[in-house]
């Protein structure tokens, strides 16, 4: 995905490239409003907000229904023969991976009313690999750039990068897809623009076209004048749909799909260890950052509480554990010598705890300090 000037694309896709799919995570699985294998549907009933599971339920088995047009095109069908036959192990791996996400994509897509092979672009994007970085420095399940993620509404700091959120990143992605497809009342030009630049996509439909506005097929209409790698964007959607709707027809019927994202959130100070976290929830660090891959350090932000989400069913013992768990963590003091130019929330977020904590251990009743005092730093396991 670009910015809107159609400077450039996170993962390049183009004929150079064509044998290889372990770019970045450029290809995930597939999913058709359903199941390969039974796979979980997410249920939006409930929401994802503090202090309240997100509820899985069973889903019927994939449907071969298409709610975007199933396009004819040469590098659809090399993609397809990619797919079910050199890249094989790699779509085994994606459609095993494609359980986790999907159902909750699927479900927000249904609540805006927007095509559900949209889920079929993340896909392509990241592999439904929430972490995904790209040498382009694009990011997280929907390959947002700093830029374009900021724009709409991710926060992206030293603490925290929500582009790597599955959620947050998936509500911004289906807002910038909206946005997209209004302007040109098209969901493949849409995902053109989404992949190049919206301004990109749109000089050339004028070009060619009259007009920004156009329908599926303008997409191959404009086809020989864009980008290389943009021109693969759309097949490589179409293709992994393509096999993802009737698995068994290409061989894939009995792959194992990864369970259904799943979780409880609970509310924590600023600063907190993710290891206590862990400790308190009776599980492991390992198992809280894969649920919170925004975080990019080991504790939570350090200006203000946060949610963290906790493995479904482990709310309960956190709740039971985290007093005591929180009083052990104050486990040693450092000293530290005010340098010029120092403010209290500087030494604060250096040492990864909180002013309050600071100002408790050294009984300062304001923020002020001078250059020379020492202050005790409490450090925390």
């Amino acid at each position: 995905m670009t910015d809107t000037q159609g400077n450039r694309s996170p993962i390049r896709i183009g004929r150079s490239q064509a044998a290889t799919l372990a770019i970045a995570g450029v290809l995930g699985a597939g999913w058709v409003g359903g199941t390969v294998a039974g796979m979980a549907r997410y249920d939006s009933t409930t929401g994802v907000s503090p202090f309240t599971a997100v509820n899985i339920e069973a889903a019927e088995l994939a449907s071969s229904e298409w709610d975007l047009p199933n396009l004819d095109h040469e590098r659809v069908d090399y993609w397809v023969e990619q797919f079910t036959t050199e890249k094989r192990e790699d779509f085994t791996n994606f459609l095993h991976r494609s359980g986790r996400y999907v159902p909750m994509i699927s479900a927000k897509l249904e609540e805006r009313g927007m095509p559900q092979d949209l889920v079929y672009l993340a896909m392509i994007e990241s592999g439904f690999n929430a972490s995904a970085y790209s040498r382009a420095d694009a990011s997280g399940l929907w390959q947002f750039i700093e830029e374009t993620g900021r724009r709409y509404g991710l926060e992206i700091n030293s603490a925290i990068d929500e582009r790597n959120d599955p959620v947050k990143s998936t509500d911004a992605a289906l807002d910038y897809l909206t946005y997209l497809h209004d302007r040109f009342d098209s969901w493949y030009l849409a995902a053109a623009a989404y992949n190049t630049g919206e301004n990109r996509v749109a000089r050339i439909m004028r070009e060619e076209t009259g007009s920004e506005r156009g329908d599926e097929e303008s997409y191959y209409q404009i086809w020989d004048q864009l980008p290389k790698e943009t021109r693969d964007y759309v097949p490589l959607m179409i293709a992994a749909a393509r096999i993802s709707k009737e698995p068994e027809m290409y061989g894939f019927g009995d792959v194992e799909i990864e369970p259904a994202l799943s979780y409880e959130e609970v509310v924590v100070d600023p600063a907190t260890p993710l290891g206590a976290v862990a400790q308190a929830a009776g599980t492991t660090l390992d198992a809280i950052q894969d649920l919170n891959p925004h975080f990019k350090l080991e504790r939570t932000r350090d200006d203000r509480r946060q949610p963290v989400r906790l493995p479904s069913g482990a709310r309960t013992a956190f709740l039971v554990n985290w007093p005591t768990v929180r009083d052990q963590e104050t486990v040693a003091v450092q000293k530290y010598r005010v340098r010029a130019g120092d403010s209290l929330l500087a030494i604060a977020r250096r040492h990864g705890v909180t002013v309050d904590a600071i100002q408790e251990a050294n009984s300062l009743r304001g923020t002020r300090i001078l250059a020379g005092q020492t202050l005790e730093i409490p450090t925390r396991g």
